[in-house]
């Protein structure tokens, strides 16, 4: 069985930089197995599938070298972009059916793409209620105040300055030995509003190089700190990426939302050879 595969930079403008995705676009659904085996190949921090079930409607799915995740920023992008760009998507908007329920991705007058994301709430912690292993992982770098995403173990490392989240080496096998666990870590931006890692070895990922999904929380906490909706944001990891965001908070019954637009560039065009 042969089956297309692209390779997309999400998050930048220009190849080697931002985050690598590989999406592979499918008519039927395999077993699960067949898409890890896929995505462990790959490699690459996120492999994504999609299956078409409209005219601009798919079912999307994201998968790591290690499981499938519920929710994937740059792979969404690659995905939406390799669409428009590469498998003549007529018009402007796209909805996914995700494990996160429906996300839309719409091209905009400057050619970004911009996703429309449930925001995560994140509470204060104390650092004593914060696990061991994720303290002890920064090796006696103290952030300022620690948060934990209310509905999943990733927890947000808050520092005072942007230089302090670049000279971060996190002890992987310690936030490994926490299984789900992630660590976010963030400061304010000395020429964008807000820089932030990402590390989440427990899904075979040590250091992801730009993390839209990590950018559900990070944009209420920080549109609520800076008392602005509108913010540009940059992951500050070896490849690096630039997003430009908004928090869209709820009224009445509606959830409280984050869009997250941002570029993608086509590295490679590939066929999978599959037994």
């Amino acid at each position: 069985m042969k089956l297309p595969l692209y390779w997309i930079d999400a998050f930048t403008d220009r190849v080697f930089s931002g985050n690598p995705a590989a999406v592979v676009p499918l008519d039927t659904w395999p077993d699960a197995a067949v898409l890890q085996r896929i995505a462990f190949e790959n490699r690459l921090s996120e492999t994504a599938f999609v299956v078409r079930t409209g005219a601009a409607r798919l079912h999307l799915r994201w998968f790591t070298p290690a499981l499938e995740v519920d929710l994937c920023g740059h792979a969404t992008l690659a995905t939406a972009f390799t669409l428009f760009t590469q498998l003549g998507q007529s018009g402007n908007q796209i909805v996914f059916d995700t494990k996160s329920g429906p996300l839309t991705v719409a091209r905009r007058p400057d050619g970004k793409l911009e996703m429309d994301f449930p925001a995560r709430t994140a509470m204060r912690l104390d650092p004593a209620e914060v696990p061991a292993p994720m303290r002890e992982s920064l090796a006696g770098t103290r952030p300022a105040e620690w948060l934990k995403v209310t509905t999943h173990a990733h927890y947000v490392a808050l520092f005072a300055t942007e230089a302090e989240v670049r000279a971060l080496r996190p002890d992987f096998p310690r936030i490994a030995s926490l299984g789900d666990a992630r660590l976010l870590a963030t400061a304010p931006g000395t020429d964008c509003d807000f820089v932030s890692r990402y590390f989440a070895p427990g899904a075979g990922i040590n250091e992801d190089p730009v993390t839209g999904s990590a950018h559900a929380t990070l944009v209420p906490y920080w549109a609520g700190r800076l008392g602005e909706t509108i913010l540009h944001a940059r992951q500050v990891s070896a490849r690096g990426g630039e997003l430009w965001c908004e928090h869209v908070p709820g009224r009445g019954t509606a959830e409280s939302r984050v869009r997250i637009a941002g570029q993608a560039v086509l590295y490679l065009r590939g066929e999978l050879n599959l037994p």
